[in-house]
């Protein structure tokens, strides 16, 4: 039996039966989220605040702390409860680029773009060097450059060529990739690891063993600069980190990430006998005086006196890579999470159960941020030894792939919250959301939820230009935002938080996971 229920131009779908309750919902609430966010959004002033204000934001640099600083206040500003930075555990050093200057001087002047890798050092003032080209393949290679590359600016062989796209950077889920993804039928768990020795984890090893050898042995050298080859073309320059972070990390030489058409440029010139110089001035600056690491946590705390100590929880990654602002990596999710948890507040919303957004560091280096927030409060996924708080939380909701619109949500197993989310999207179909998939995706910080047992949800978006332009590049600034994407985006969110909040029973969980520490 099914009705549908007319509230100020929006359909709901009330299907009878335990599951499909909507008896919580009340309509008018739900009128007032969806005015909210689509008509008095502050998304995009949250985005600038968190992007061209705080700038770049790596784990552990002081853009990362003015970012967090600034989220705690507002998270206060606008009526939070619990609003602060909470510390997760050590992470290690804090780095940023305070300057970054290389050019070709000869065989003529060119500006080449580059960002210096994250974690490595300056050059200590201007350099000059000659660019001389290094081929080895194996340590032993290294022996006939012995005592030759002093103050020499080094670069690299490569058989990369760049071609030129078969696809447009932007796009958006067409509707018949959007039904396959609702179609689509949970995979068997197959086993945790092939029996026996892999051959590309061997291959893998020996690869980076040899690039360890490699890089001792230019520090020992003296080398003034180290060019290495960006992923990317058209001057973007996917960035990613040339030391450790830990403050027990070994010394490595400066070195500089090139876009691909300089890079190329400089190595054919080198490889045909030309004399090719360069000039370079790069300063970067570690931070050791503290090195915790840090979440951002508020709090809408719950009314109901039986449900008030559940809770529901949203988040998104609050750091990002140097080479930009991590505007869509993602200081879009954490605009949005922002922007429901003030939605909901704006609308006077007294929720049943608390909610609670959780903004992460360090997200890019491996989930810390989550991973032992989980730790620290819902349990250890390696033993699967339980805290009391892991059975309160209904569900995690997550967002972190770029500015595009929310389409759906991928069920990461749970085939019991489908009937339960296809009815809460329902009102979100002139809005493009309505896919519900039984597939997972991984990847970024849900996962550290669902490895606990916790129902840990990320939302399907489209892909805009996130992977082929923007995912850690020196193109990921404000001005790549669709503002229109994340006005709908935080409504859905906030929707979806106020029907958890409010909803008689919690989120069904799935069978509980083995320990991650067994075979």
């Amino acid at each position: 039996m099914k009705r549908k229920l007319l509230f100020s131009g929006l359909f709901i779908a009330v299907i009878a039966g335990p599951v499909f309750a909507q008896s919580e919902a009340d309509p008018a609430m739900l009128q007032k989220i969806r005015t909210e966010g689509m008509d008095h959004s502050k998304v995009m002033e949250t985005a600038f605040y968190l992007t061209d204000v705080a700038g770049p934001r790596l784990a552990g640099s002081p853009g990362l702390k003015r970012a967090q600083d600034w989220a705690v206040n507002q998270l206060k500003t606008w009526g939070m409860q619990n609003a602060t930075r909470e510390a997760w555990g050590k992470f290690g050093k804090g780095w940023e680029v305070q300057k970054n200057y290389a050019a070709i001087t000869v065989p003529y002047y060119h500006a080449i773009i580059a960002i210096p890798k994250a974690w490595t050092p300056g050059t200590n003032g201007e350099i000059k060097g000659d660019v001389v080209l290094v081929k080895a393949d194996t340590v032993t290679d290294l022996d006939q450059y012995k005592g030759k590359l002093k103050g020499k600016i080094v670069i690299f062989d490569t058989k990369t060529k760049l071609l030129g796209g078969t696809k447009a950077d932007l796009n958006r889920y067409t509707d018949e990739e959007l039904d396959k993804m609702e179609k689509a039928e949970a995979r068997p768990e197959g086993p945790r690891r092939p029996a026996g020795p892999n051959p590309r984890f061997a291959a893998f090893a020996r690869l980076r063993a040899l690039r360890a050898a490699i890089s001792e042995f230019l520090v020992k050298e003296d080398v003034a600069l180290v060019l290495s080859m960006a992923r990317g073309t058209d001057g973007t320059v996917f960035t990613t980190n040339g030391a450790s972070y830990a403050d027990t990390a070994k010394a490595v030489s400066p070195e500089l990430e090139t876009s691909g058409e300089d890079y190329l440029r400089i190595l054919r010139l080198v490889k045909e006998g030309q004399k090719v110089e360069m000039e370079a001035d790069i300063k970067t600056k570690f931070y050791t005086d503290d090195l915790q690491g840090y979440d951002v946590v508020g709090e809408i705390p719950g009314t109901d006196k039986k449900l008030k100590d559940q809770l529901v929880i949203i988040g998104g990654h609050l750091d990002s890579w140097h080479a930009a602002t991590g505007a869509t990596d993602n200081a879009a999710g954490s605009a949005v999470m922002l922007e429901a948890m003030r939605i909901l507040k704006a609308v006077g919303f007294k929720p049943k159960r608390t909610i609670r957004i959780v903004l992460w560091s360090s997200e890019e280096q491996g989930l810390f941020g989550s991973r032992f927030y989980v730790l620290n409060h819902f349990g250890d996924p390696k033993t699967m030894q339980l805290k009391p708080e892991q059975a309160k939380v209904s569900a995690y909701y997550n967002l972190d792939n770029g500015t595009g619109k929310i389409r759906g949500i991928y069920l990461q197993g749970d085939s019991a919250a489908r009937p339960i989310f296809k009815q809460w999207l329902e009102p979100f179909k002139d809005l493009g959301a309505s896919t519900v998939t039984i597939s997972n995706t991984g990847g970024t910080d849900h996962l550290s939820f669902d490895a606990v047992g916790i129902p840990g949800f990320q939302f399907i978006q489209d892909p805009m230009d996130y992977g082929s332009r923007t995912h850690h590049s020196n193109q990921d600034t404000y001005d790549r935002l669709s503002e229109d994407d994340l006005k709908q985006a935080a409504t859905i969110v906030a929707t979806f938080v106020y029907n958890t909040s409010q909803r008689a029973e919690m989120i069904p969980r799935q069978e509980l996971p083995k320990a991650q520490g067994t075979n």
